[in-house]
């Protein structure tokens, strides 16, 4: 029995390292492509971005949606991004989180891949036409139009609990509609779609709720990355310093939530976040059509 706890422990303490060593690698990346981004940062905006980060972070990783419905409004009003840019910027912090979050979720077998790539392949064409129409859209429709979607968001997460039934074979002519929705939500505004993804799963389909919130990060992650790249005449306007350390508490964090999404009471974490939501839009419009 000794033996064993002594190789148990031994194991446990060699894992730890490796997880240090993975950290301190992340945070060495993420430093060097920091100090190639060139200028110095406030020190209040370096604290503002890694705390907002770690919101973000959770959100993606307890629930599996929501990052950018933060990340957004986050850098509009506190890091004086424009409404384009923001939804640009976005895109690399959510898909950062989303695809080191992802991981633990692949490993666990908690991923219906092929239902996400057909899911990302669907919605491609309103995901590159929306990154090339959001440049020419006016930041009063790009705020009223996010705060929309934060509101039926809310909803969304509002939803009773449904109980776990016996999966459903997904027809994908049945996920075009949910394609077409998520893409264009993504190549508009920035937001990977994963509030919309996980309840029609779990509705229609009777996917496990934990499968669902999986399933949700692949697609959030892929559906940003190709908006982002969709988006890349806008690379060069945007200063990326805030976006960066955003992303590193973000990534963190994610994966933190990732592994142990399991044992938290996610319906209390989502109706606190539908409120947040309902906060976010109400201030998002006022701001725009009655303050400003």
């Amino acid at each position: 029995m000794g033996s064993f706890s002594r190789e148990h422990l031994t194991l446990e303490v060699i894992k730890l390292n490796l997880k240090i060593i993975k950290l301190r690698a992340l945070g060495v990346t993420a430093g060097g492509f920091f100090l190639a981004l060139g200028g110095t940062i406030n020190p209040m905006d370096v604290a503002l971005a890694l705390i907002a980060g770690i919101f973000i972070g959770a959100v993606l990783g307890f629930i599996g949606a929501g990052g950018a419905m933060l990340t957004v409004p986050i850098l509009i009003y506190l890091f004086n991004f424009t409404p384009v840019h923001a939804t640009t910027a976005a895109l690399l912090v959510v898909f950062l989180a989303a695809a080191f979050g992802l991981v633990p979720k692949i490993k666990a077998g908690d991923v219906q891949i092929k239902i996400a790539l057909s899911i990302w392949s669907l919605g491609l064409i309103t995901n590159l036409g929306g990154a090339i129409v959001a440049r020419h859209l006016s930041d009063a429709f790009i705020i009223t139009g996010f705060a929309v979607i934060l509101i039926l968001a809310g909803l969304s997460m509002l939803r009773a609990p449904i109980t776990e039934r016996t999966e459903k074979k997904i027809p994908i002519i049945a996920l075009v509609p949910l394609s077409l929705v998520i893409g264009s939500m993504t190549g508009i505004f920035g937001i990977g779609g994963g509030f919309l993804a996980i309840p029609i799963l779990v509705i229609f389909f009777h996917t496990p709720q934990i499968k669902a919130a999986g399933t949700s990060l692949f697609i959030i992650a892929i559906n940003c990355l190709t908006a982002l790249i969709g988006r890349q005449n806008l690379w060069q306007e945007i200063d990326w310093k805030i976006p960066v350390l955003i992303s590193i508490s973000a990534i963190i964090i994610s994966i933190f939530g990732s592994h142990h999404s399991s044992k938290v009471p996610t319906a209390i974490l989502r109706k606190s976040f539908a409120y947040l939501l309902f906060a976010i839009a109400a201030f998002s419009i006022l701001e725009t059509w009655v303050i400003s």
